[in-house]
């Protein structure tokens, strides 16, 4: 195998795949990047055994082939070479690195001791969307998850599929966030409504893999689900079980309402939280006939403090206290200058969105008194 490549397409896909790679006593390919060259077709491969990923690197492929390296000693050393220019070829099992004034020899594992990446066994039916409107949305609702092993449902996002609709919901039991898409706004030859879980981890690889200007399209089958589009491939294992039956919880009418501007808010909470206690806990104090909530935390230890932002306010005065981490979550999800908070008793979810938009919302469970 004899390549010619640009340092930065290498760099790139090298990131791209690094996180997927695996730690494993009994499997150590698994730290290796499969490096697969034909007709100027460079592919990266890692694989951790849950999810895969394939990137393509443009480059010159002299020499047909492919090897294993481990891929964060490979990355580290494209990371710091001036050159731009890189002579890449196998020797025996390692692969030799070239420039105008470097070399490097790394030491490989055969190939062919690579796991088998899996192939998608339904590669008919889809769902087509921009890759910035699926980073926009799975973002919005991504903090809503957690890395749980009791409740894998929790360790998860849910992608709802209906003939009206695309919906992409995560909740960790304290919070949930649901972003909703209409169907003209995406492009799928599928004709029956599905439910999937795609994991948090392959979540968070896919929004630090996509770049803008592509054209994602999604297949899955009963257990694994494909993400492409013309630079890579990522394949992941779904998760196993039901999520919560969350719709019952949304609220549909609300004792106090409240619209504010959501740079301030988030402003007041960050001020605040600095003396908050160690529950991350901040009060929100809503009064009757006023035009000012109260944002107010304190910790015995340090002191107090008190911030007040003007507001529309209509309904009930109210006191309700939230974990000001996940409430800052909520806000910077939502893409508009003014803010809606919707709230009943002081034990019930509290619905955060924006003004006159039903798309998404997020809704976080306060504090309770003990």
């Amino acid at each position: 195998m004899k390549l010619i490549v640009i340092k930065n397409n290498l760099k790139d896909g090298l990131a791209a795949v690094e996180r997927a790679s695996g730690e494993n006593l009994n499997l150590p390919i698994l730290k290796n990047v499969l490096i697969e060259s034909q007709d100027n077709n460079i592919k990266l491969i890692t694989t951790n055994l849950e999810i895969a990923v394939n990137y393509s690197v443009p480059g010159k492929v002299v020499e047909s082939g492919k090897i294993t390296v481990p891929v964060s000693v490979f990355l580290n050393i494209i990371n710091n070479l001036q050159n731009e220019r890189l002579n890449l070829e196998k020797k025996n099992q390692n692969l030799e690195i070239k420039t105008d004034n470097y070399e490097a020899v790394i030491q490989g594992l055969p190939p062919e001791e690579f796991p088998i990446v899996p192939k998608i066994k339904n590669n008919k039916e889809f769902l087509e969307i921009k890759t910035e409107l699926f980073k926009e949305i799975l973002g919005q609702v991504i903090s809503s998850a957690q890395f749980s092993d009791l409740r894998p449902e929790l360790n998860s996002v849910l992608f709802s599929f209906s003939l009206d609709a695309f919906k992409v919901v995560a909740t960790d039991s304290f919070r949930l966030s649901e972003r909703t898409l209409p169907i003209n706004q995406l492009t799928t030859n599928h004709e029956q409504e599905f439910k999937i879980l795609i994991p948090l981890k392959t979540s968070q690889e896919l929004l630090r893999i996509l770049k803008e200007n592509e054209i994602l399209k999604i297949y899955h089958d009963q257990n694994q689900v494909l993400f492409t589009t013309e630079r890579f491939e990522l394949i992941s294992r779904l998760v196993e079980g039901v999520f919560p039956e969350y719709e019952a919880i949304i609220p549909k009418k609300f004792e106090t309402e409240i619209v504010l501007n959501k740079e301030e808010f988030v402003n007041a909470i960050k001020v605040t939280s600095v003396l908050g206690s160690r529950v991350y806990e901040v009060r929100i104090k809503i009064p009757e006939n006023k035009k000012n909530i109260e944002i107010f935390s304190a910790d015995q230890a340090i002191g107090e403090n008190k911030y007040l932002v003007p507001a529309k306010i209509q309904g009930k005065p109210k006191e309700i206290s939230f974990n000001w981490r996940y409430l800052l979550d909520g806000l910077r999800a939502l893409k508009t200058k003014s803010v809606f908070l919707g709230a009943n008793e002081e034990n019930k979810p509290v619905l955060i969105k924006s003004p006159g938009e039903t798309y998404y919302f997020y809704i976080l469970m306060p504090i309770l008194k003990t």
